[in-house]
């Protein structure tokens, strides 16, 4: 069966150029366009998902229902789609909130770079009580696990494995989507392709463009990006130059 992997469409922030990790902010226009044509690819190659997976995250659930949407599919459902919280973005601690481009100034690119695609590398963190603790946040209040004030890829990694694990394992009963983020879609993917630490910091996950695997028994074979490839190729990008200073 086929796993495919969609990050969240543009969110405000993302359009806004802040870190946005846990903060909890909708799609911009432009996103809500790239949800629906995430769904319209998918429609096109006659992809019906037996199951789709969001984070806890507005900007996942909210791409997924336009997904679905377009596939036709009722997401007033519950059996049919189901949340981890560790499917949330990477929490960027104090970061969340600053003008990425104001930041690489303050700090230096190098700086920024390491806090936005290194593996082990921290941010600062939030403090507790803050306006940003998760723990404060009603959508965690129920859980067990104490939610973190700031990670690193390795921190996503390692929280995203036994998600990671159950997701895989549906693939067995059918097609799976999950809608997530970039940094946990990069955490699924650096696992699935046994990416070294060092090469997952020049991977970039566009928002938008659906990435598939085709999962049969233990074999994982990556199919790729699905849709126009130069489109493809400008929103990798455009990931890239988001804490550039312009020369």
């Amino acid at each position: 069966m086929n796993l495919v992997f969609v990050r969240h469409g543009q969110s405000s922030w993302n359009k806004q150029n802040k870190f946005t990790g846990w903060v909890d902010v909708g799609l911009s226009e432009r996103g809500k366009s790239e949800a629906i044509e995430a769904g319209k690819v998918l429609k096109n190659l006659n992809f019906t998902p037996y199951i789709c997976y969001t984070s806890f995250l507005k900007r996942s659930k909210d791409t997924a229902s336009h997904v679905l949407n377009q596939l036709h599919i009722d997401n007033s459902f519950n059996t049919l789609k189901k949340e981890f919280w560790q499917l949330n973005e990477r929490h960027y601690g104090a970061l969340q909130g600053l003008d990425k481009i104001e930041t690489a100034k303050k700090y230096g690119e190098d700086q920024v770079l390491k806090w936005r695609r290194g593996y082990e590398i921290k941010p600062p963190l939030i403090d507790q009580g803050s306006e940003f603790d998760p723990n404060l946040d009603d959508k965690y209040k129920d859980l067990s696990d104490e939610m973190p004030l700031g990670e690193s890829l390795e921190d996503v990694v390692s929280r995203v494995k036994e998600t990671l694990s159950i997701i895989v394992n549906t693939t067995k009963s059918g097609n799976v989507l999950v809608v997530a983020h970039g940094n946990s879609i990069r955490a699924m993917v650096k696992i699935l392709e046994d990416i070294s630490d060092k090469d997952i910091v020049d991977v970039n996950i566009p928002t938008g463009i659906p990435l598939a695997f085709n999962i049969n028994d233990d074999k994982i074979t990556r199919i790729g990006y699905l849709g126009d490839k130069e489109k493809i190729q400008k929103l990798e990008d455009e990931v890239k130059q988001q804490s550039r200073l312009k020369e």
